[in-house]
C-alpha cells in the first residue's frame, strides 16, 4: 500500500450459502484477475471462515478508481451471481486510509 498520503479501502464482508462452490470459486478468482488490472488498484487481502463467513478487503487510490471498478461489466455480472445465487447477506463499506503502520510489512 502506499504510505505517504492517504488511499481507500474497500471492505466486503459476506455470509455464503452453500449454493455452487465451485461457480463461486471461479468467479471469485476471475474478479480478483480484473481487479489488479483496474486503474488506482494498489492491493487486498481476503479471508473466509468454515462457517462461510468472509472479508475482503480491497485498496485504492481514488473514489473515482472505486467507482469505475463497482462499475466494471464484469464485475456487475459478479454482483448480480453473489446477490442471486451466492449470499445469504453481504456488506460493503468504503473507508479512506489517513495512516498506516505495523510490523514485519
Amino acid at each position: 500500500m502506499k504510505s505517504d498520503s492517504f488511499y481507500y479501502a474497500v471492505i466486503f464482508s459476506s455470509q455464503r450459502n452453500s449454493s455452487d462452490c465451485a461457480g463461486y470459486e471461479q468467479m471469485a478468482e476471475r474478479m480478483v484477475e480484473l481487479a489488479k488490472i483496474q486503474k488506482g488498484f494498489l492491493g487486498m487481502e481476503s479471508s473466509r471462515g468454515s462457517d462461510g463467513f468472509g472479508i475482503t478487503v480491497s485498496y485504492w487510490q481514488t473514489l473515482e478508481d472505486i467507482s469505475a471498478w463497482k462499475s466494471n461489466s464484469e464485475h456487475k455480472i459478479a454482483q448480480e451471481f453473489g446477490r442471486s445465487k451466492w449470499y445469504e447477506s453481504f456488506s460493503t463499506r468504503v473507508c479512506k486510509v489517513e495512516r498506516e503502520y505495523g510490523v514485519g510489512k
